[in-house]
């Protein structure tokens, strides 16, 4: 092999890495679990790193010409960490229906104000969304649904060619109809305490007109606080399996 022959080679391997590194890397940044604040930034450059070079052999084909222009280079490398971009905020808005459905039962059983720091979102969060999140997370790596995350990463290619732009239209089509999704489960998680919460207030609301002289307050915030508790008790483990199989849903119909 000629040195002419070997570079040619060695600049279209390398301009294969960074493209599928550039939709890999974007994604993992944004991926739930592993974009978590306490997962270091070399931890996470690393693992991105180490699933391009797995799947580098497997990709090489159907990546597209080398090229030579900057430009056009650019436009790849912008095109391949926007469907990255793409993939991450789609499992994210998956997860994001935990804490959607912490918030509304927050309000629900009195502890709105009860603040405690979410490690996915990177700021201050109600305590039943935190542990809904975190335990959230918990389970998608016991049930081994992060392989389907990353699957749905390199399944990608299929969907979205390497080197072409995606159609931003449907991308965001995309998006507006998991955000509204989002919404949707996380009222279904709710639902008990929602309606638990309709019962006690009409039970509160007509204590107050039959004995105005009662401080109501005290007495309903203690016992709505005890009785969203109890119904987090009874209800925890059918919320999650609502939540894994709208997760593992929402990641199946993104891989088509």
């Amino acid at each position: 092999m000629s040195f002419e022959q070997l570079n040619a080679f060695l600049a279209g391997g390398l301009f294969g890495l960074l493209v599928i590194f550039a939709r890999i890397g974007t994604a993992l940044f944004l991926m739930p679990g592993i974009s978590a604040i306490f997962v270091p930034a070399r931890v996470r450059l690393l693992l991105a790193l180490g699933l391009t070079l797995a799947v580098t052999p497997l990709l090489s084909p159907s990546m597209p010409a080398t090229t030579s222009e900057p430009a056009l280079l650019l436009q790849i490398i912008v095109g391949e960490m926007l469907i990255g971009a793409f993939l991450g905020t789609v499992m994210r808005l998956l997860v994001a229906t935990l804490e959607v459905a912490g918030t509304v039962i927050g309000f629900q059983v009195g502890l709105a104000n009860a603040l405690a720091f979410n490690p996915q979102l990177a700021t201050q969060s109600t305590v039943i969304g935190t542990f809904l999140s975190l335990a959230g997370i918990l389970l998608i790596f016991v049930t081994d649904l992060h392989h389907l995350m990353m699957r749905g990463v390199m399944d990608s290619y299929t969907l979205f060619p390497a080197g072409a732009l995606p159609a931003m239209g449907d991308l965001s089509d995309v998006v507006a109809r998991q955000f509204a999704g989002t919404f949707a489960v996380a009222v279904q998680m709710s639902a008990p305490f929602l309606v638990s919460g309709l019962i006690l207030y009409f039970g509160i609301g007509l204590l107050a007109r039959l004995m105005p002289q009662v401080q109501i307050f005290f007495i309903a915030l203690p016992v709505q606080i005890g009785l969203g508790l109890i119904v987090l008790m009874l209800s925890f483990s059918a919320m999650m399996l609502v939540f894994l199989e709208s997760f593992q849903t929402g990641l199946l119909t993104l891989l088509g």
